[in-house]
């Protein structure tokens, strides 16, 4: 198996190298077995004409047409799993990626390139065709639907009244904004003709069957269990119904002062949008399958540490807040447990997950790159210095965080030192938000590529006892 951190060998040549190595070797080991092309193989089978999933069967050739549809940044691996497995019972596909990776081989499902973390004008192409097909479509045909992390920005294809530019502004603003992501889905599905479940509302009233697979990325869901079961109580996506509201959106507006920063023409739209502009919450026809969820990464991270000798704790699947504040409380974390043995004794590795955000008010202030995983290991290598071998390895799961292609970072105790040499003001980058150039200076900086899943944040530190 290709090695998932890319510059693995570069991370080991600076810093505490022991430290580092346990970290990383855990995460190569947890992201192995989230990857959503192997998870899919492994409950979708098909013999003859027959799929079965679990319990359940369809039998393709009873079918007109049978379609493939994907969006998301874990995508790639999704949809090869369905047409490997589909074969030629598979009559169309769109897909809607974020990074095309030289080993994608795809057979018959076209596929686009649109924009993440803001939509562009290839996502509204490629909804336009996905539209186009539901279109020509009747009751006598199955979609399979694989959706994960990302789909809301790379489905672009905004309501009548509000332009892919408007789009595009309103989703820079709302996720600049400090709003967490449920907020920020509540304006962004509203203004849809795709997200918060329009696309699955197209296909139902074609009289069509849905079958989808899906990966969360909501700190909503606990961990996956057996994933041939279907999944009773899927929400949002594309694909699935939306618990937000018209209503919703607007107190996002409000509670974030963001009346005049964004679009007129969204504010216009969802307050007169009436009960036409409401999102559908319920689908009873169509069948759902969760592949991953986000507690899963700590899930395995937590057998990888126990596998290598190593205790290990889940703090939390549910960090949220500013990623550099998140970063210093777990410096503080660290601190405890190497100096009082609290809340665990050292040596161990301590997991958590979630989605922390980093706020921007002013983007005259960006004089960089970064993403939220980045600033959150910055946050974590200001404390750090203070506890000899703590380390601390945040990524954004499915591979590239906030504007950079590096999946996040990883610091540890010497990792201010190494910066001071350099003449680097760890505090100055922060504010600047250009945290890759800071970590890429001091060999901070993790590269994995498309992992293959998509559940937000992992982060994996470890503590060692005090020498």
């Amino acid at each position: 198996m290709e090695p998932i951190i890319k510059n693995k060998a570069k991370l080991l040549e600076v810093g505490d190298v022991d430290s580092r190595r346990v970290v990383l070797d855990i995460t190569e080991r947890a992201i192995a077995r989230l990857n959503a092309g192997r998870r899919i193989k492994s409950i979708l089978r098909r013999q003859g004409s027959v799929v079965t999933i679990g319990e359940k069967q369809w039998d393709l050739a009873q079918k007109r047409n049978v379609y493939l549809i994907g969006a998301g940044k874990a995508c790639n691996a999704m949809i090869m799993a369905v047409e490997e497995v589909l074969g030629d019972y598979l009559t169309d596909g769109i897909a809607i990626v974020k990074i095309l990776e030289d080993t994608d081989v795809f057979r018959k499902t076209r596929v686009f390139v649109g924009g993440h973390p803001v939509p562009n004008q290839e996502g509204l192409r490629a909804s336009r065709e996905i539209l186009k097909l539901i279109d020509g479509a009747c009751d006598q045909d199955l979609f399979f639907c694989v959706m994960s992390g990302g789909s809301s920005a790379l489905m672009s294809c905004p309501v009548e009244a509000v332009t892919l530019q408007e789009e595009i502004q309103t989703t820079d603003v709302l996720l600049k904004s400090g709003a967490n992501i449920r907020e920020i889905n509540a304006v962004r599905r509203h203004i849809s003709q795709m997200n918060g479940g329009r696309m699955a509302q197209r296909i139902a009233k074609k009289g069509a069957e849905l079958i989808g697979f899906n990966i969360s990325d909501s700190v909503a869901y606990g961990p996956t269990g057996d994933i041939s079961i279907p999944w009773q109580n899927f929400s949002a996506t594309p694909i699935g119904p939306d618990f937000t509201t018209v209503e919703d959106a607007l107190k996002v507006i409000h509670n974030y002062n963001l009346r005049d920063r964004l679009p007129q023409s969204v504010i216009r739209y969802l307050e007169n949008c009436g009960p036409e502009g409401e999102t559908p919450k319920a689908f009873p026809g169509n069948t759902y399958y969760q592949i991953n969820t986000l507690p899963d990464s700590c899930v395995y991270a937590k057998e990888a540490a126990e596998e290598l000798g190593i205790p290990a704790v889940v703090l939390t699947t549910f960090l949220e807040g500013e990623a550099t504040d998140a970063g210093r409380f777990m410096a503080a974390v660290a601190r405890q447990i190497q100096m009082y043995g609290q809340p665990v004794s050292a040596p161990c590795v301590v997991l958590s997950a979630g989605e922390v955000v980093t706020t921007i008010l002013d983007n005259q202030t960006i004089q960089g790159h970064g993403g939220p995983s980045h600033e959150m290991v910055l946050g974590f290598a200001e404390g750090a210095r203070q506890v000899p071998g703590a380390c601390l390895l945040s990524i954004d799961s499915e591979g590239t965080d906030g504007t950079t292609l590096a999946a996040g970072g990883i610091a540890d105790s010497t990792t201010k030192s190494a910066m001071e040499d350099k003449k680097i003001d760890l505090s100055q980058m922060l504010r600047q938000h250009a945290s890759h150039e800071a970590l890429t200076a001091v060999g901070g900086a993790v590269f994995t590529g498309n992992t293959g899943t998509n559940v937000c944040d992992l982060n994996i530190m470890f503590v060692p006892r005090k020498n």
